[in-house]
């Protein structure tokens, strides 16, 4: 064996390795050790203080040295640009590599910067050792960095108390989870490799979550997205998402609006540097595959600042957009749009020579994306005005003049892109462009001179002789005005005094509505649209006291359902857009969704969302399979819901005025919506606490009407009572009985015999006496129910019957008696008397009661015989309403 030999299996043994070689080896060691026991040993939740890292000591891992305990984030020193160029602390989803958030996003550092975890803080150095990120002082010492399978990023100190979190500290994205303050926006990157802050935000306000471009220009709001449903009046304090969908929350927890999504367990949200907003949602947190459909923001590419280039107009198609230049205008290499006369576009920086300033007119049906938020900058001018205001701003680059409304918009700081728009009013608006004119295509004002020395030698006579022909006009008029019009010229002039005063004749189709400036109003459309969407409305699918219903189809082959009106009266024009303004404004899940309007002339319609199942009246009381005892529960609970709403949950109380099955919509997926709510206001406005006119359907109408009494929204209360009792039974709330219904639910005191009418309020107090609550349920229903259940639901309808307002319980009772998280209440049996009234019918020979000189008895059989589809006017004069047939 030769002298120190190799050991071990041929490995040679350091005490036998020579000396000289173990010197020569010790430092490439010690080099090599801390490298591959770093790599080898990527941190799991923690790290401590003392810690530094490059990106080198972890290029084998991508940059990655920290992973939650599930490993469903990481911490890695990332370089999107993947050039080694410009590298970020960032934490990944491990699942799709997308980036939630980033601490160095406006200092990027070389792939030799250093980042340090010291009891001072988390610090990020270039190689000189300049601090371009620090977690600044903090108060007290830090023991620990922890990352969290919610992506949060924790410093801890001996407690394990949070000193800093990246959550308090939003990038450009959320994650569930995660709540995004009022105050704290979302700014997104330049590009997806510069992670810089760029130009587009999303930040949550007080009243709504908005997106902005440049700091100013809106492009997007929550409250106005056709999606977004409001629950609430209370002042928002964040944004969060969970497993249902998007939430903007009140200091309480309450839920002020919402968008409903695919039901997710985990979503990554991001403002994406194109200005888009969307959330992504993910079977599990460790999941890579996104479930259904995606959200996003603005819904329409075209409406995003930039979605072409400067001064481009975009044009959406069925699959994606095109851009193209006005008019006047072409696209160079660079595809921005140019003047095509030579002279070019101003900086907002400098305003250069006035004398060279002139105006390129765009196209009509051109809008730009700003305008849809904006406010006007002044209103009443002319368009010389306008331009004025431009020619003596720097900052304005055009702007827009809407002539029906006298309202000018200024175009300031920097341009995005325009859009074709179809909507009304669009004709009106005309947009001028600012450009300087090179001194070469300056005109010959010379020229211009002796051009309008001719003008006017031309306009002079045409001008006298147009003075004649008005003056000759003007006399005219004045003598007809003074007497002497004949008997049929008065006749005319009543009739004209009445189309003034209705806005317009009825088969008026002109453009000569004034223009109204309301904020958030909804989608005008002219009657010439929702007559082509209606097929000249040939599709009527209902009908009822305030209109006729009609299906119909968008140009976007979005179905409506269109109301035309009937009997609007003298409503004017600014105050029924105003009340649209408020209705199309409301969003709830169980409130049928207002899509536009028309005030044409005297036409007044509706455009509402389509139910595609019909109303509940169909499906409650039509011949085919009876409702399972939970949908009736659930659509019942729905229905309380929108109504509770419309109550107290919306800026403006509103009193529905006609509940009643016909007016419950329902939609595939178990939607439930109330319909015609806020009609009634609309269509007496004058009236208040008292009305003395009223509109509803015989059988629901709280005594309250016509009583002398004020009519609060505890008359809704009421009438959904009797709503209920319907839903229980399955059939109206007068019926005439039969014997084959008598032999299977028995007969007691308030049923009929054969061929008699049955009032059911009247029957389900006596059940209720009786406490025979099961054979107050649907016969088709052949005892699929438990009579627990009916026995909760009738109790909460006669709780909504009583005759004194105050004992009926407010909606958002009811909606928790129903849910069964409020103790239901007992029944008055004292309050419901008057419904023996009812169940009486007309043959009753004792004297009608009176209360006040009004007449409480039940009224002739003429009154009972209507349809319950048509809604019918009562004056205090006339007896309380019977039910209905």
């Amino acid at each position: 064996m030769i002298a120190g030999g190799w050991s071990h299996g041929g490995e040679p043994s350091a005490s036998q390795m020579p000396t000289s070689l173990l010197l020569l080896l010790l430092p490439l060691l010690l080099l090599l050790l801390p490298r591959a026991s770093i790599v080898a040993a990527v941190a799991t939740e923690f790290l401590y203080p003392n810690f530094t890292v490059s990106y080198f000591n972890f290029s084998e891992s991508g940059g990655v040295f920290l992973n939650s305990p599930a490993a469903v984030f990481s911490l890695t020193i990332a370089d999107p640009t993947r050039q080694n160029a410009s590298f970020y602390l960032s934490v990944l989803h491990s699942a799709t590599g997308s980036v939630v958030w980033s601490a160095n996003r406006n200092a990027s550092i070389p792939s030799d910067g250093v980042v340090a975890l010291s009891s001072h803080g988390l610090s990020i150095a270039l190689p000189d050792s300049t601090v371009v990120w620090t977690t600044r002082a903090l108060p007290l010492a830090v023991s620990a960095l922890r990352l969290l399978d919610s992506g949060n990023l924790l410093l801890i100190d001996a407690a394990n108390a949070t000193l800093w979190q990246s959550f308090d500290h939003p990038t450009d994205t959320l994650v569930s989870g995660q709540n995004l303050p009022v105050g704290s926006p979302l700014t997104a990157s330049v590009s997806s490799t510069n992670f810089t802050e760029g130009d587009y935000a999303f930040v949550v306000t007080p009243g709504d979550a908005l997106m902005t471009w440049k700091g100013s220009q809106r492009y997007w709001s929550l409250s106005t997205d056709v999606r977004s449903f409001k629950e609430s009046n209370a002042e928002v304090v964040s944004m969060a998402t969970n497993a249902t969908g998007l939430y903007l929350f009140s200091l309480g927890g309450e839920v002020v609006f919402e968008i409903f999504l695919p039901r997710s367990d985990f979503r990554i949200l991001k403002l994406n540097h194109t200005g888009e907003f969307q959330v992504a949602s993910y079977a599990a947190p460790n999941s890579s595959t996104i479930t259904g459909n995606e959200f996003e923001a603005p819904s329409s590419n075209c409406d995003l600042p930039r979605s072409c280039p400067s001064l481009a107009i975009c044009n959406e198609g069925i699959n994606s957009s095109t851009c193209s230049c006005p008019t006047n205008f072409q696209a160079f290499n660079s595809g921005v749009c140019m003047p095509a006369d030579g002279s070019r576009l101003p900086s907002s920086a400098s305003c250069g020579d006035l004398s060279a300033i002139s105006y390129i007119t765009l196209e009509s049906g051109i809008e730009y994306f700003a305008n849809t938020f904006a406010s006007p900058t002044t209103s009443g001018g002319n368009v010389s005005s306008c331009q004025s205001l431009c020619t003596g701003s720097c900052s304005c680059l055009g702007f827009f003049y809407r002539n029906t409304s006298l309202a000018c918009f200024l175009l300031q700081h920097q341009l995005g892109s325009f859009f074709e728009s179809n909507a009304v009013g669009t004709s009106t608006t005309i947009g001028y462009i600012k450009t300087l004119v090179s001194r070469s295509s300056t005109p010959d004002h010379s020229n211009d001179r002796a051009k309008k020395t001719h003008l006017i030698a031309i306009l002079l006579p045409a001008g006298a002789s147009f003075l004649l022909v008005l003056g000759s006009v003007s006399t005219w008029i004045i003598w007809r005005k003074r007497g002497g019009a004949t008997q049929g010229s008065k006749g005319m002039k009543t009739r004209a005094t009445t189309a003034a005063a209705l806005g317009g004749g009825e088969g008026d189709d002109s453009q000569d509505d004034i223009e109204i400036l309301i904020p958030r109003l909804p989608t005008r459309f002219t009657y010439a649209e929702l007559e082509e969407a209606t097929g000249h409305f040939g599709t009527k699918i209902g009908s009822g006291g305030f209109g006729v219903v009609y299906k119909g189809q968008l140009q976007d082959r979005t179905e409506v359902a269109v109301k035309r009106l009937e009997n609007v009266g003298l409503h004017g024009r600014k105050e029924f857009c105003t009340e649209i303004a408020i209705i199309g404004n409301i969003r709830h899940v169980n409130l049928v969704r207002l899509r536009g309007f028309c005030a044409q002339g005297s036409r007044r319609l509706l455009v509402y969302e389509y139910m595609n199942r019909g109303s509940l009246d169909c499906l409650l009381f039509g011949p085919g399979p009876a409702l399972e005892w939970q949908e009736r529960v659930e659509i019942a609970v729905s229905a309380a819901r929108g109504l509770a709403y419309l109550h107290g949950g919306c800026e403006h109380k509103i009193i529905h005025c006609d509940v009643k099955p016909e007016n419950i919509l329902l939609h595939d997926g178990g939607h439930v919506k109330i319909s015609d709510f806020g009609l009634a206001k609309l269509l007496a406005p004058e009236q208040s606490g008292l009305f003395t006119t009223m509109r509803g359907t015989r059988g629901y109408l709280a005594p309250e009407w016509l009583t002398n009494s004020a009519v609060t929204d505890r008359a809704d209360v009421y009438s959904f009572g009797i709503v209920l009792l319907e839903i229980v039974r399955g059939r109206k709330n007068l019926s005439r009985g039969n014997e084959e219904e008598q032999q299977q639910e028995g007969s007691w005191s308030g049923e009929s015999s054969a061929g008699e009418e049955e009032y059911f309020p009247l029957t389900a107090l006596e059940g209720h006496q009786e406490e025979r609550y099961l054979e107050l349920a649907d016969p088709r229903l052949e005892g699929r129910v438990r009579e627990e259940e009916v026995a909760r639901v009738v109790k909460v309808a006669l709780c909504c019957l009583h005759e004194e307002p105050r004992l009926r319980p407010s909606m958002p009772a009811v909606v928790g008696m129903l849910e069964g998280n409020v103790e239901v209440g007992k029944p008055r049996v004292d309050s419901l008397n008057f419904l023996r009234l009812y169940g009486q019918g007309p043959t009753d020979p004792s004297p009608p009661v009176t209360r006040g000189g009004i007449r409480l008895a039940t009224p002739a059989d003429g009154n009972r015989t209507a349809s319950d589809v048509d809604s019918v006017t009562y004056t205090a004069a006339e007896s309380i309403p019977g039910p209905s047939s």
